[in-house]
């Protein structure tokens, strides 16, 4: 499927089936690998120069508007795959693949409806993106270094002592600390237990040890250990609360696979919607845009492209050969001798009504 795609209409000036075959014909031969196709635009009611006028500049601002949503809902759509590990799947309009709906195939409203969608998707991104911040904070405690990681998972009940005196604490030693830390932890203070420090973990900056005292010695213990370039860790060993911050982590786990999974569906469908409302509005600006170049009654041929980056130019070529020849001499860029430049400065002119849909 072609990322972007160019949506045009040339001016009629017998009967839009030749003008058709034309370009088909011109299309086949000088550059058939250029997908091309009809884009039927329903009959809309004219109004006045100035109301089309109007709505050409309404249109332009909300199909940035809409075609932003879209991108939005389909990176957000292609994280979650990612995150997910799923293979990634096409996506559709109204159960057709994107690029069958736009070779397929009244503003009032539309924009309010994508705003409405696009409202939708902050709530529900930010819910999950909540679950998933939860999460991550408490695996950066889990696997962080030992100054900050959450030690209860590393702590068993049996290398905690704590009686009516006695208490067991926890000391963050720097790797190139350890012999030190073994050779002087016994005289930090007074009443330190001889030979109670254990080693029970290392990463690559720390080691966690423990070190057994009289109770009423401890903020003394503290000092002298910061002091030292050690780190005492508050902690106390509570199964319980172990149980519980155990079960929030597997009900967070749980919420966000359901956020998740709920979120990509809601992608899907929403997109869909966004997509189908962008092609309204793709439609109303040829339409508006083709009226204000080519004048009344409405006579042009739509129609939709996919040319490749080297076969841009050919295309172009093709195009601007079957409008008239005086108009276009008008629409050429200011370095090719042309006036339109003069007026809008616009170097993407071109004597036929002509922009871009970008998929991705």
């Amino acid at each position: 499927m072609a990322s972007r795609y160019w949506a045009v209409s040339l001016p009629v000036l017998n009967s839009a089936s030749t003008l058709w075959n034309k370009l088909q014909d011109q299309i086949s031969k000088h550059s058939f690998d250029t997908p091309l196709y009809r884009f039927n635009i329903p009959n809309l009611r004219v109004g006045t120069l100035d109301s089309l006028l109007a709505l050409s500049d309404d249109i332009l601002k909300s199909n940035t508007f809409i075609e932003g949503v879209s991108h939005k809902i389909r990176r957000q759509i292609e994280e979650l795959e990612k995150v997910s590990g799923l293979e990634t799947n096409a996506l559709t309009v109204d159960g057709v693949s994107v690029d069958s709906y736009l070779t397929r195939e009244t503003v009032d409203g539309i924009h309010t409806q994508v705003a409405k969608i696009e409202d939708d998707l902050k709530v529900r991104v930010a819910e999950y993106n909540n679950v998933r911040g939860q999460l991550n904070a408490i695996n950066r405690k889990q696997s962080g270094s030992l100054a900050v990681r959450d030690l209860s998972n590393l702590v068993k009940p049996e290398d905690i002592i704590t009686s009516e005196h006695l208490v067991t604490i926890l000391a963050i030693v720097p790797k190139y600390s350890q012999k030190d830390w073994l050779s002087s932890y016994e005289t930090l203070t007074s009443y330190v237990v001889p030979r109670s420090s254990k080693k029970l973990y290392e990463d690559n900056e720390y080691a966690l040890y423990t070190v057994t005292l009289f109770g009423r010695v401890a903020d003394n213990f503290r000092t002298s250990a910061r002091e030292r370039g050690f780190q005492v860790r508050d902690f106390e060993y509570s199964p319980e609360a172990q149980e519980n911050r155990k079960q929030e982590l597997e009900k967070l786990v749980q919420d966000q696979d359901n956020l998740r999974s709920s979120l990509l569906q809601w992608c899907y469908a929403s997109y869909g919607e966004v997509f189908s409302s962008w092609m309204h509005f793709c439609a109303v600006r040829i339409f508006a845009e083709s009226i204000l170049r080519y004048g009344l009654p409405p006579s042009f041929l739509a129609c939709v492209l996919a040319p490749s980056v080297k076969g841009e130019k050919k295309v172009r070529t093709i195009l601007e050969g079957l409008c008239d020849s005086a108009n276009s001499t008008y629409w050429k860029t200011e370095d090719e001798g042309g006036s339109m430049a003069g007026l809008g400065g616009d170097a993407d002119a071109h004597p036929y009504v002509s922009f871009s849909i970008n998929i991705a």
